[in-house]
């Protein structure tokens, strides 16, 4: 395994060091039968919150880190690229965080956020509906105040997490206004929310999906994030950082498969020399190792674009579109340069590709990234592309 982070400090390098120790030693060996048993691993989730990596981004005083986003990226990187399930389902946590930690009270998260961030509560978020994948303001669930509370209806699809959560994020309509939608925070063991059979999907198995339901759903009006009408603009922002974290995995994940390839063509022999020492085959590695040092660049790129406290709502964009292209890519080749062997479940690069493909359609598919980025373009007035911190 290559030398391959940019760390800012030696004790982010010493972070990354345990991360990665953890990551082989603990997760390692688990993931293969978890993701063929499509079994949740919730005691993983708790083990990584308890020694500290369910809220590094976030403040200390609320059980954080406080640590940069370029930071917890590269863990982020060092999870997903042995567990894809786990670094998707610490990326959806942290998201499934993000609007008790920028638009609660400091009442809200001085009750709620230290247990969240520790690891003992895990999220679910609950933004997207059947008929509004990619166009949230479309949502049909509902919540509507009845004095002190708020009844929530309706259905939330491709929820992470879905039925094993301990909590979710959840946007409801609040008003008939196209934007006229909230923000709340919903136990899930309120009556009424329950969850629909898991979703059979292709890849990340260990990642339950379902689609949430709330029948006649109360909750006390303090479970509200901000005001009336922000939930929108909560999601928005937040997408914008999840998206990076989905990146991070995506190059974690890419990485993970290239690894795999090259310690095969090191040791496979044709024609009497190693398959690395193929110059056709050895091109492909080259061209991956290039596509995940660019799509790592690009990542990190937007992170310190966000912890300077600049735009980066098109870096973001940009770092998900390149990061999860990229690792379709990287791990097909991974799968070819194995052969008949790649094709097997015997190695994991089937199933590094097979996980790769939802990385290009959830957190805005990729063609709505082409979206966001060009109509960046189109507002820039200032004639430049690129952001410094």
């Amino acid at each position: 395994m290559t030398a391959r982070r940019v760390l800012p400090t030696d004790e982010a390098t010493d972070l990354l060091k345990l991360v990665r120790d953890l990551a082989t030693r603990e997760l390692l060996p688990l993931a293969a039968t978890a993701e063929r048993n499509q079994a949740f691993p919730r005691e993983t989730f708790r083990l990584l919150g308890r020694s500290g990596l369910l809220g590094l981004p976030y403040p200390e005083e609320y059980g954080g880190s406080g640590l940069p986003y370029e930071v917890y990226l590269q863990v982020l990187e060092e999870i997903g690229s042995v567990w894809s399930s786990v670094g998707v389902g610490v990326s959806v946590h942290a998201l499934s965080c993000f609007g008790l930690a920028t638009a609660g009270t400091d009442e809200q998260k001085r009750s709620w956020l230290p247990d969240m961030l520790g690891g003992e509560l895990l999220g679910g978020y609950c933004l997207s509906e059947a008929h509004a994948g990619s166009d949230p303001a479309a949502m049909r669930a509902s919540a509507r105040r009845e004095g002190d509370e708020y009844v929530l209806n309706g259905a939330k699809a491709w929820t992470t997490h879905g039925g094993q959560a301990d909590f979710y994020k959840v946007m409801a309509r609040t008003s008939t206004e196209r934007n006229g939608i909230s923000c709340f925070l919903v136990p899930a063991d309120t009556p009424g929310l329950s969850a629909d059979a898991p979703e059979d999907k292709m890849g990340l198995t260990g990642s339950t999906t379902a689609t949430m339901l709330f029948d006649n759903v109360r909750i006390p009006v303090e479970r509200r994030l901000g005001e009336e009408g922000d939930g929108l603009k909560i999601a928005l922002a937040g997408l914008d950082s999840g998206r990076l974290g989905i990146a991070a995995v995506a190059v974690g994940l890419a990485q993970g498969a290239l690894d795999n390839a090259v310690a095969y063509a090191k040791e496979r022999e044709t024609f009497g020399k190693r398959i690395i020492d193929h110059q056709g085959l050895a091109f492909v590695l080259a061209d991956a190792e290039a596509a995940i040092q660019s799509a790592r660049a690009t990542t990190l790129h937007a992170a310190r674009l966000k912890d300077a406290g600049l735009p980066f709502s098109r870096e973001a964009s940009i770092a998900k579109l390149v990061a999860t292209d990229n690792a379709m890519k990287v791990t097909t080749d991974a799968v070819q340069v194995l052969g008949g062997y790649g094709y097997t479940k015997d190695f994991p690069v089937e199933r590094y590709m097979r996980e790769a493909k939802v990385m290009q359609i959830f957190e805005g598919t990729n063609q709505i990234q082409r979206m966001v980025i060009s109509r960046a373009l189109e507002n820039d007035n200032h004639g430049t592309i690129t952001r410094r911190p």
